[in-house]
């Protein structure tokens, strides 16, 4: 990680602590010797790996404020270190109790309309920022579909399909059979997990370029 970057994280303020969940042993060293940082490598699930690209899965809760700062903070400075180097897809995995499933039902929704990143922004803004924790209504819901660009009598079709919580509920199942400990976490390439103690700005930044770097030497 350059000298810039670093200061740049540090400046965000990016503590990517954890709600954790479950007591589980954090990776230890580099399960391989050609790849750099502390992870977890899930011997059980297939690398989706192709070269010169890792492909992040972003285990995350809406309700989360340690998801909400990734969003704003280390996502983009992920995205600004690597680029186009790194494809990051977000899947809900909720932690905080007593909260209704709609959100996470919405973004699954958006993602198939085409429009995920952008209900994913509108949603953190609007639980974090505007404070609206509550139950997001129709009409709370329409406000926010327009502003994703979305048309709104498509997008509740959509969800009154089932489609959208069916998806979420497979989600939440996949980071519970990879074990996810918190929020958020980190799934690269399908099978090295970043999660807990392992879930920090260095870190996550010195894996990711040790599996480029590699690529490279091929």
């Amino acid at each position: 990680m350059n000298g810039r970057t670093s200061a740049m994280w540090k400046r965000a303020g990016v503590v990517l602590g954890a709600i954790v969940l479950l007591s589980l042993p954090m990776g230890a060293q580099a399960a391989t010797p050609e790849l750099k940082g502390n992870f977890e490598l899930l011997k059980d699930e297939p690398s989706t790996h192709q070269r010169g690209k890792v492909k992040i899965v972003e285990f995350a809760d809406f309700y989360c404020p340690h998801c909400h700062h990734f969003e704003e903070t280390g996502l983009p400075l992920l995205v600004k270190e690597f680029g186009d180097k790194i494809e990051v897809t977000m899947v809900g995995f909720p932690v905080i109790p007593g909260k209704l499933p709609t959100a996470f039902d919405m973004y699954e929704q958006a993602k198939t309309m085409g429009k995920g990143n952008e209900m994913k922004a509108v949603l953190f803004r609007t639980i974090h920022k505007d404070k609206m924790s509550g139950i997001l209504d129709r009409s709370i819901r329409s406000l926010l579909i327009r502003e994703a660009g979305l048309d709104v009598a498509a997008f509740e079709a959509g969800l009154e399909s089932g489609k959208p919580a069916r998806a979420f509920e497979d989600g939440r199942r996949w980071g519970e059979r990879i074990k996810v400990a918190s929020t958020p976490s980190l799934l690269l390439d399908g099978n090295i997990k970043l999660d807990g103690a392992n879930m920090t700005p260095d870190n996550a930044i010195t894996v990711i370029r040790s599996i480029l770097q590699n690529d490279a030497k091929k």
